[in-house]
């Protein structure tokens, strides 16, 4: 089987594994430090990166940070993992899903611009498959309505926009580092913004709310061993063994980023002409990391392409069911026909093998069973 997503992980990453392993620190040291610069440094952020346990954990860290709580609304994506919703629900928001472009299956500016309210605390973006949400227009919407413009970038860290790195676009962006993600810690993922309030309160919440700074303490004099918790937090502190991979990583993030390209450039040569499918592109001004290849084939063939493609040993994927259409969502009163781009492009979305370790025959492999599928 030709797997859907995978880690790339070669000797120099087991060495850094190895040697964090043989150090003093097992979680939150010198490794979380490294990796945090390295994130930011890529990012194209100042402030360190905020490393955390997950790209779940990130999105709730940066909500928290942002002021997300019961009363507030956050305006977002219904094409994505649950995730993006679902940790503003538990911080007490109400979601409001605004549809894609049909063009990238990214959040639409002027939809998202219709469904913001003076309740909106945060707008978020996501960049399907790579492809960087339009931040600019998405940064206004946001900007208007008194909110901060959040860019879940679990699929692109890599990626830029008119020659700017994700993690600069908005005022906070996630990231995942999850295995069939650009590059991975195993399970982890961080929160990278300019803005020195949100980036205090991302760090305090991934560490329970602990205050030591005896500036900032209720009762600085109690003792050197003091510390306290004025807001309440959670542990999502990444361990330095994990930091460690992800560091080194980062060092090949380049080098992944240009196997992606090459895989896209060769699906789109030996997909190219069939009138059954519609291959993905990017907007002017983007150079995405690809981190999905998503197909899209007649919606009355999907269900039929797909398990040919399974049985041929193709390890296809669905990215993604409409986030209210789970039942958790639907038990809140949300109803299907909300979002009718979103719910199309689910409808014919195929997600062919994407990741670094893919060699040309893997990908030719693929190609010819997608054709050989869908009768070209």
């Amino acid at each position: 089987m030709i797997q859907y997503g995978r880690q790339s992980i070669d000797d120099s990453d087991v060495e850094a594994v190895v040697a964090a392993l043989r150090s003093d620190w097992l979680t939150t040291g010198p490794a979380v430090e490294r990796f945090e610069q390295d994130v930011s440094r890529v990012a194209g952020v100042d402030l360190a990166a905020v490393a955390v346990t997950s790209g779940t954990a990130a999105l709730h860290v940066a909500y928290r940070a942002a002021g997300v709580a019961p009363g507030t609304e956050v305006v977002t994506s219904p094409l994505t993992f649950a995730a993006t919703a679902s940790t503003a629900a538990l911080l007490g928001a109400r979601i409001v899903f605004a549809d894609v472009q049909e063009s990238t299956g990214n959040i639409d500016p002027e939809a998202a611009d219709a469904a913001t309210t003076d309740r909106t605390a945060v707008v978020a973006g996501v960049d399907y498959a790579g492809v960087p949400v339009d931040a600019a227009r998405l940064s206004a919407v946001a900007h208007r309505a008194g909110a901060v413009f959040l860019e879940d970038a679990a699929h692109s860290i890599g990626s830029t926009l008119e020659g700017v790195p994700v993690g600069a676009l908005a005022d906070v962006t996630t990231f995942s580092f999850f295995p069939t993600k650009n590059a991975t810690t195993a399970e982890g993922g961080a929160v990278v913004t300019s803005d020195a309030s949100l980036w205090e309160r991302a760090r305090s919440f991934r560490n329970h709310g602990l205050v030591r700074d005896r500036d900032r303490q209720r009762w600085p004099d109690e003792g050197p061993w003091h510390q306290e918790i004025a807001e309440f937090g959670l542990n999502y502190r990444l361990p330095d063994v994990l930091a460690a991979l992800g560091s080194s990583q980062l060092l090949r993030l380049a080098a992944f980023k240009a196997r992606r390209r090459a895989v896209f450039a060769r699906y789109a040569e030996g997909l190219a002409g069939i009138p059954e499918i519609e291959l993905p592109t990017s907007p002017p001004g983007a150079d995405p990391m690809w981190h999905l290849y998503p197909l899209r084939v007649p919606t009355t063939d999907r269900r039929r392409i797909f398990e040919a493609l399974r049985a041929d040993g193709i390890g296809v994927q669905v990215n993604y069911i409409p986030v209210y259409w789970h039942p958790v969502f639907e038990d809140l009163g949300y109803r299907r026909g909300l979002c009718p781009v979103a719910e199309e492009w689910y409808r014919r979305e195929i997600s062919l093998p994407m990741h670094a370790s893919l060699s040309d025959d893997d990908v030719d492999r693929v190609i010819d069973a997608v054709r050989k599928a869908v009768g070209a």
